[in-house]
C-alpha cells in the first residue's frame, strides 16, 4: 500500500517545503520495512473559480483524479474529529491489512472540502479545534505520516 499526502496549493521553497519534504523522504525510507510500498506527496494549484462552492468542486475533481482506484481516502477538515498519532498509525496498519492499494491524506484549498469529496472519505480528521495554516497543516501532515511509519515499525521517535 502506498500512502500519498495530496494538497491542494503549492508549497513555494522555503521551510515549510523543506519540513514537508524532510518528512516524506524519512517516511519513504521506513515505508518497505512496515509493507508499505512508499510515501509520496502530490499537490494541485487552487481553482481560480469565482464561487466558492465551484473552487471547492473543481479542486475536488482534481484532487480525485490523482488517486488510483480504490483508494482509502482521508480528509483533513477543521470540522473532523481528532485522533492520537497511535490510532492514525493504526488505521494505516489496518488499511494496509484489509488490502488497500493507497491511503491519501487529503489537505483542501482555503475554502475547505467539497461535500461531495468529504461523502467519500473513510475518515474525515481534524488537527485539533484551531485553525491553521495550509503550509503547518501540510508539515504537520507529512510528519504526521512519518511518526505512523515509525509506530508500525516499533522505532522509539515516537514516546507515549
Amino acid at each position: 500500500m502506498k500512502i500519498i499526502l495530496v494538497a491542494v496549493g503549492r508549497l513555494k521553497s522555503g521551510p515549510e517545503r523543506d519540513l514537508c519534504t524532510r518528512y516524506i523522504e524519512r517516511a519513504q525510507a521506513g515505508a518497505r520495512s512496515v509493507g508499505l510500498t512508499g510515501v509520496e506527496a502530490r499537490e494541485i494549484d487552487e481553482s481560480r473559480a469565482r464561487r466558492p462552492e465551484d473552487r471547492k468542486a473543481e479542486e475536488a475533481r482534481a484532487l480525485l483524479a490523482l488517486l488510483p482506484g480504490g483508494v482509502r481516502l482521508v480528509v483533513l477538515d477543521e470540522r473532523g474529529r481528532s485522533l492520537s498519532s497511535a490510532d492514525f498509525a493504526a488505521d494505516i496498519g489496518h488499511s494496509r491489512d484489509d488490502g488497500a492499494p493507497a491511503y491519501a491524506l487529503v489537505i483542501g484549498g482555503p475554502d475547505g472540502i467539497a461535500e461531495e469529496l468529504r461523502s467519500k472519505a473513510h475518515k474525515v480528521l481534524a488537527f485539533g479545534a484551531m485553525t491553521w495554516p495550509h503550509q503547518m497543516v501540510r508539515f504537520m501532515a507529512a510528519e504526521q505520516i512519518y511518526r505512523a511509519t515509525t509506530i508500525l515499525a516499533g522505532h522509539p521517535y515516537h514516546r507515549v
